[in-house]
């Protein structure tokens, strides 16, 4: 499912129009990514929940040349699975 097919389902489902689905899906994604941008995390009960994973500054290897790189720390989105929607797919 594409996010052009999400806003469809949405506007079916809830008698909206094209444009407002698209808003509301829109502000939807804006909201997750603001809040995991600020450190936070967003908890959708039965979906998942959305966190921030920090990761160490490492040495890694350029796999073209063989050559040693310092890779930097960085944050990373980290998504982990409900128990409702592990089970559903689980069937």
């Amino acid at each position: 499912m594409t996010k052009v097919d999400l806003i469809d389902e949405l506007s079916k489902v809830a008698n909206l129009t094209k444009k407002q689905s698209e808003a509301i899906v829109d502000t939807v994604f804006e909201s997750i990514t603001e809040v995991l941008a600020n450190g936070e995390k967003v908890e959708l009960r039965g979906f998942g929940s959305f966190r921030i994973r920090r990761r160490r500054a490492r040495r890694g290897r350029n796999p073209k040349t063989g050559a040693l790189v310092s890779v930097p720390a960085k944050r990373v989105p980290f998504f982990k699975v409900g128990k409702q929607l592990r089970e559903r797919v689980n069937l």
